[in-house]
């Protein structure tokens, strides 16, 4: 078979722990590339771009930031969109005070808002686990909602009390605002999510990340090797917090284009940690099969009976993702834990393996 590393030989350390040691992955990684960079933006619809492809690349960037806590450090939080949120209404307020600043800086500048705020509930990580942090994370959630909606100052006193989008623009194009194109706003966006993964899988093949699972396999184990259990979680949740700030700013600024305190509810939380548990624990391209999943599943539902002239109910759609997602997360938990992200690493190493496969 052509995928095989036979005769590619590592003359160095570096080689040897590239992010894509095989030359046929980094040939497939640059064609997915010029695939998303360009094929994609001339070949599809706005209305493709708006409705499928923004909303998965965002969505797969805060199942990578979730991934990053509870997949690879094994700290579970059901606080994902209330982090979320706390990007985005600290973008608003950074377009509110920096009129004139770049708007991808802001972006990314409201990821240290949401960092900080994640730090600080992560504090309890550090006396209890399991369950009881579960209920932490989720009383973070609910309090930042209420703070969402009690807060008139986050909206600038908006009588609508919802994020109104400015109108940015980068070179004179604009970025935000209704004029922004759906083809600018999702090259951004893919710019922005491509940038964050490949930072993302630095984290976790280095230092950082192999303190992370440590911590996640044994934590006892791991302070006894010299690794500072309080540091690590709390740099966990602050990078996995950052990573779902910016990944709300993106939803609102260069997709919804307005939102409301209940557009970062708990059911929110819940639809990252499904992407999480179906794409794969621990995985980053897990984060991506789960957001594609999760959210191309209601999309192929509607359509494939269509195809046959047969017309679904829009209730009966969402009926039917619950049961499917329900029954998947339990066979994902029972026979692959590791979720889509496993099926696809034991699918390329058959691949290597071809013709005795084992």
């Amino acid at each position: 078979m052509f995928y095989r590393e036979t005769g590619q030989y590592k003359t160095d350390y570096a080689a040897d722990m590239a992010l894509f040691p095989i030359r046929q992955d980094r040939i497939g990684i640059a064609l997915i590339l010029i695939i998303a960079f360009v094929v994609i933006p001339l070949t599809m619809s706005s209305f493709t771009l708006s409705a499928v492809m923004i909303p998965v690349l965002i969505f797969s960037l805060a199942a990578i930031g979730l991934n990053l806590l509870t997949g690879y450090t094994g700290l579970i939080s059901l606080g994902t969109a209330g982090f979320m949120g706390v990007g985005a209404y600290a973008c608003y307020k950074f377009t509110t005070w920096f009129p004139g600043v770049n708007i991808i800086v802001l972006i990314l500048a409201s990821g240290f808002v949401a960092a900080a705020v994640g730090a600080v509930f992560g504090l309890p990580s550090l006396r209890i686990k399991g369950f009881y942090l579960t209920v932490a994370t989720l009383a973070a959630q609910f309090f930042l909602s209420w703070c969402f909606v009690r807060l008139p100052w986050l909206v600038n006193y908006n009588i609508s009390n919802a994020i109104e989008v400015p109108t940015r623009t980068i070179l004179d194009i604009p970025v935000t605002g209704p004029n922004a194109t759906p083809v600018t706003r999702y090259l951004v966006v893919l710019s922005i999510v491509v940038f964050m993964t490949w930072i993302a899988s630095n984290l976790v093949r280095g230092r950082i990340g192999r303190s992370w699972m440590a911590v996640r396999d044994m934590d006892i184990a791991a302070e006894l090797i010299g690794i500072r259990l309080y540091r690590t979680k709390l740099l966990a949740f602050a990078v996995s917090s950052y990573y779902c700030g910016v990944a709300g700013a993106l939803m609102v600024f260069l997709w919804l284009g307005a939102a409301e305190a209940d557009s970062f509810n708990i059911n929110q939380s819940f639809i990252i940690l499904f992407m999480v548990i179906i794409g794969g624990l621990g995985s980053l391209i897990g984060s991506f099969f789960g957001a594609i999943f999760i959210w191309g599943l209601p999309i192929l539902l509607r359509s494939a009976p269509e195809f046959f002239g047969v017309s679904i109910a829009a209730a009966t759609v969402e009926h039917i993702q619950y049961m499917v997602v329900g029954a998947l997360i339990i066979f994902f938990l029972i026979v692959e834990p590791h979720g889509l992200a496993r099926l696809w690493q034991i699918a390329k190493q058959k691949l290597r393996m071809w013709p005795f496969p084992y």
